[in-house]
């Protein structure tokens, strides 16, 4: 692996207050961001990324490869809680092992935001449609680990609640409205009328990521503490599958996505895990479900491991490949 790329990362001031924000739990500080405040901010890191998205849509043709990409996504989105789900039931009940497949096929805006950052710190080019690709990649995964946790259930009746209703809320999460309504924004404004709200949209970007990174660094941190309580293997699953995910995308990416801005993209994409859409879904759709087991395993585990050594390992199998 590059050390420089490595290098680079861990030094990267967003994610050293990450690192802080961990600390500060372990020390017993009384460090928090307020959770209003919190929300506005990833709000407009959601915003701020979809407008830009969009700008990057308006200014280029729909080629064969974004729909290959849209195509791909959906793709990830359905595999990854398939195959997963069997792994998950060798020590998981159904609804624990739906859930949990569900958040590692679904997203995290975050990681892919942080992502973003780093291209942008290695001045590497990326593509406006990946934002759609992120946003479409969602709700389908919640949808199959809802459905298998439907078909193996073995009371099939008890506690079901509407499929219509489920798709609902997964299409309605605020942070897929926000993506995509941003995106749609972007798409429409001008170069000139987007040039005014530049100093909002870019300027302060990642300002707004280092606060954001220290207050994910503090939740991640009191969640760390009760998840080494539920055993090895959901540790190992939480670091082995997303590196299993990112490596097999980064390389097959290469076949239909150009630029290796894309492809680490979509490898961090297959890799992540979603801990705010899924578990919002979750508490509706399956509250048999654990949130104390899935939710640390996506924030406490695997998201300060893709925002730390995922990125450059990811981006060195490109490379390499």
């Amino acid at each position: 692996m590059d050390l420089h790329l490595l290098i680079d990362n861990l030094t990267n001031p967003a994610l050293l207050f990450f690192f802080l924000g961990v600390i500060a739990v372990q020390l017993k500080s009384d460090l928090e961001i307020p959770k209003n405040s919190s929300k506005f901010i990833s709000l407009y890191l959601l915003l701020s990324i979809g407008f830009k998205g969009g700008q990057e849509l308006a200014h280029s043709s729909f080629t064969i490869e974004i729909l290959w990409s849209l195509l791909f996504g959906i793709f990830l989105a359905i595999a990854i809680p398939v195959y997963t789900y069997f792994i998950l039931r060798r020590k998981f009940s159904v609804e624990n092992a739906g859930a949990i497949a569900a958040a590692y096929g679904s997203v995290s805006a975050v990681t892919f935001v942080t992502t973003i950052s780093f291209l942008e710190m290695e001045q590497i080019a990326f593509s406006g449609h990946m934002v759609a690709v992120m946003a479409l990649m969602e709700a389908p995964s919640i949808m199959v680990g809802l459905l298998l946790m439907m078909v193996f259930r073995k009371d099939k009746n008890k506690d079901s609640v509407s499929t219509k209703k489920v798709l609902h809320h997964a299409l309605t999460n605020g942070s897929v409205v926000i993506i995509i309504g941003s995106l749609l924004v972007g798409l429409l404004a001008s170069e000139a009328q987007a040039e005014g709200i530049k100093p909002f949209t870019t300027d302060i970007f990642k300002g707004f990521l280092a606060v954001f990174l220290l207050d994910m660094g503090i939740t991640s941190g009191r969640k760390l503490s009760d998840f080494v309580k539920k055993g090895w293997f959901a540790l190992l699953f939480a670091i082995i599958i997303p590196i299993i995910n990112g490596t097999i995308v980064a390389i097959v990416s290469g076949a239909f996505v150009t630029g290796e801005g894309n492809r680490l993209l979509f490898a961090i994409l297959a890799a992540s895990a979603s801990y705010i859409a899924v578990p919002a879904a979750m508490k509706l759709a399956a509250p048999k479900a654990n949130p104390s087991l899935y939710i640390p395993m996506a924030l406490a585990i695997t998201f300060p491991f893709n925002i730390t050594l995922g990125m450059p390992y990811y981006l060195y199998i490109i490379h390499l490949v």
